[in-house]
């Protein structure tokens, strides 16, 4: 198995099995199946995408009675930086600020937050 690359993209489905697992820890393919709402995937849909996980290097699986339960190996605050940074490149021009300033503009952050916001950053400092 190999270690998940920067440039390894997820797809949608990638991405929506790796929150599961790091949201529900180890399970096995009718367990990720079934955490789906109506209508759910397959069997082997799921089983697909976990196996071509498991070639990128983001899940690692168990044997367990011939039955393979699979856990993440990719850490979610890694792939939640790596993520945030490709959508602030893609549409905010790198700018965090200015991503920032769309969440004011529209009203999704409050004065508040940002307060807090800044008094995080002044104890970085």
């Amino acid at each position: 198995m190999r270690k998940p690359k920067p440039k390894d993209q997820l797809t949608e489905r990638e991405e929506e099995l790796m929150r599961l697992l790091w949201q529900s820890g180890p399970m096995y393919i009718t367990g990720l199946v079934e955490l789906y709402p109506d209508p759910k995937p397959h069997f082997n849909t799921v089983s697909t995408v976990m196996r071509r996980l498991e070639q990128k290097g983001f899940v690692a699986h168990n044997d367990i009675g011939g039955s393979y339960q699979f856990y993440p190996v990719a850490k979610m605050e890694d792939f939640r930086s790596r993520s945030l940074g490709d959508f602030v490149k893609s549409y905010f021009s790198g700018s965090y600020f200015g991503a920032v300033s769309a969440l004011v503009e529209e009203e999704k952050i409050t004065a508040d937050e940002l307060r807090e916001l800044l008094d995080l950053v002044e104890k970085k400092k």
